[in-house]
């Protein structure tokens, strides 16, 4: 932006019961083992096989809900199976811990299976991420990037309103800089693809982009913010701004 406009100046605009395994250092619970059989009771040297069923934590998740999915839906006693992992305060659990939610050895109930296979399933979505969009490291991807944020934040604006200001103000160069108009003289050159003086940057810079104001998806989305809370959009810039 050449130094010709007042926008220089920024405007103040969250069960069957676990098992601690021996040798933990831990205090173990003594459990019953679902599923165990009769023989297996009547045979005290048996060792049967059991593995442990559990849950991994994701965004949103509570104890009462997930004691609701995946146990007899008591959450106070899938608290008090897992406090040692949880702390103290049941209210708060983070994605990513490991919940135990029961026990198998074999002749798994029809209740543990549902929740090992949903608790793989819901593993499975939570550290595979969706596919992200790719961006080419070019003018072209730098708008569409930036259109991509804008439209999160709410900020009008389209690819040709954009492009077009741009051309005008950098010739497309993310490092270009004024280093003569008043703006300049005043210490404030303006930067980047839509030429933003830093305090418009700093006031209009939008959340998750870069603070660099050089940055091309920064200067861009922070210029159209700007453009949306003066002109309505940067659509309606055709000039000096």
């Amino acid at each position: 932006m050449p130094a010709r406009g007042k926008h220089r100046r920024p405007r103040n605009s969250t069960l069957t019961r676990g098992i601690v395994a021996a040798g933990t250092g831990g205090a173990a619970l003594a459990l019953p083992l679902v599923g165990a059989t009769g023989a297996q009771a009547a045979t005290p040297n048996a060792v049967p096989q059991v593995s442990l069923v559990t849950y991994k934590v994701v965004e949103g998740d509570t104890l009462s809900k997930i004691a609701k999915n995946h146990t007899t839906g008591d959450w106070k006693k899938l608290y008090k199976a897992n406090r040692a992992v949880i702390g103290d305060d049941p209210a708060i659990i983070k994605p990513g811990l490991k919940l135990t939610v029961g026990t198998k050895n074999g002749g798994t109930s029809a209740k543990t299976a549902k929740a090992t296979t949903t608790a793989k399933a819901t593993t499975a979505s939570a550290v595979t991420p969706a596919s992200a969009t790719t961006y080419t490291n070019d003018l072209d991807g730098w708008i569409r990037q930036s259109l991509d944020v804008m439209a999160q934040q709410g900020i009008p604006g389209t690819y040709d309103g954009i492009y077009r200001n741009i051309i005008r103000e950098s010739s497309g160069n993310p490092q270009a800089m004024n280093n003569w108009d008043s703006n300049a003289v005043a210490g404030t050159p303006s930067k980047g693809l839509l030429q933003v003086i830093d305090p418009t940057f700093t006031a209009y810079h939008v959340t998750g982009t870069s603070l660099d104001p050089f940055d091309p998806v920064a200067n861009i989305t922070a210029a159209c913010n700007y453009a949306a809370a003066r002109y309505g959009s940067i659509d309606n810039v055709f000039g000096a701004y």
